[in-house]
């Protein structure tokens, strides 16, 4: 008599970018860290909550290093993989840089999941990387008791040409290269809430590559990127704020997947979207005035999330119809970069 598994997202207390420690937590950890000693090639640290690591490695060349990792956010487990695999590889993009290599991260529970199930999660990452045209060159796996999956990214880019979150200037405005809502739509399904169209939506969505991140690189008016994932776009907005010294005002009225709205207005959200309110939400200008479908939209975990774009005004139109060209096509302006101290408002 065949075994049947148990389904991926029931090993897991959290699932996908909603794993991640909330902005306060990390903060907290991380306050505690000596500093690093100096290095001259390294571009990029942790110094400056930014997406990636980078190093120079010539006039020429500089390497761009990620790692990323979660449980399950989907019972598929080809989809799995996809959607981590995918995920891991966005911190490359939005650098600016294109990616060269991946190595693959594995925890299983060994005595639960069959080898052909992790064999499945593994051919699901390879079959991304395939397409973002990286090899999986090896990789690390243990016995674990939740199942987990990601990789190590490395990619090249311009030593003049790195994106970073930090650039942004007044004036700039802001577009979202996806739609906002994965994390709702995660919890609908683990509770048996999603129907079929929010399902396909929530795959399409997570499992699109941002490569439009490398052509970014060197592209007149481009002054930040980052790509939006765990804090949400009031957190990652924040950060890139904060790491420029300006204010940000995000639109209360961004793109949403297909099934989102209904969901939202039902109630449906992540613990993450609290923790991560209870983190920043002192940094929200009007915070009090914000309807509480507006704040758990706004601070969604967004597994394999779109790009956050800071650029000219100049330069936004034409940047938006290159970005819906290369297929994403609920790509949006959502906001603006103006004077101020390093503080979100919520307008519209």
């Amino acid at each position: 008599m065949e075994t049947v598994e148990p389904p991926l997202t029931s090993l897991a207390h959290g699932g996908g970018c909603g794993c991640k420690l909330a902005p306060a937590v990390l903060q907290d950890i991380l306050k505690g860290m000596p500093a690093a000693a100096p290095f001259a090639n390294l571009m990029v640290g942790a110094e400056t909550s930014d997406d990636a690591a980078v190093w120079r490695l010539n006039d020429q060349q500089a390497l761009v290093a990620t790692t990323d990792f979660f449980m399950p956010v989907v019972d598929d487990p080809f989809d799995f993989g996809r959607i981590a695999a995918t995920n891991a590889i966005s911190d490359i993009y939005a650098m600016g840089a294109t990616p060269i290599l991946a190595l693959a991260l594995v925890g299983m529970p060994v005595g639960v999941l069959s080898t052909r199930t992790i064999g499945q999660i593994l051919e699901g990452g390879a079959s991304v990387c395939a397409a973002a045209g990286i090899p999986v060159a090896g990789g690390h796996s243990i016995d674990s008791v939740e199942p987990i999956y990601g990789l190590v990214a490395l990619g090249l880019v311009h030593p003049d040409q790195v994106l970073t979150n930090r650039n942004a200037r007044a004036g700039d405005l802001l577009i979202l290269t996806k739609a906002l809502g994965v994390g709702i739509l995660s919890a609908a399904f683990k509770g048996g809430r999603l129907h079929e169209a929010g399902y396909q939506s929530l795959i399409a969505s997570t499992t699109r590559l941002n490569s439009v991140g490398s052509k970014l690189a060197g592209r007149a008016g481009v002054h930040a990127v980052t790509d939006v994932t765990g804090f949400g776009l009031l957190g990652h907005a924040l950060e890139m704020a904060r790491g420029a010294g300006v204010s940000v005002e995000l639109t209360a009225s961004p793109p949403l997947l297909d099934g989102v709205a209904g969901l939202l207005e039902a109630g449906v959200r992540t613990g993450a979207s609290g923790r991560n309110w209870d983190s920043y939400g002192e940094a929200v200008d009007g915070a009090d005035g914000l309807s509480r479908a507006t704040r758990d939209l706004l601070t969604d975990p967004q597994t394999s999330g779109g790009l956050l774009i800071a650029v000219a005004a100049s330069e936004a139109e034409s940047l938006l119809a290159m970005v819906r060209a290369d297929g994403f096509d609920q790509a949006a302006v959502v906001g603006r970069v103006v004077e101020g101290p390093a503080r979100v408002r919520v307008t519209g």
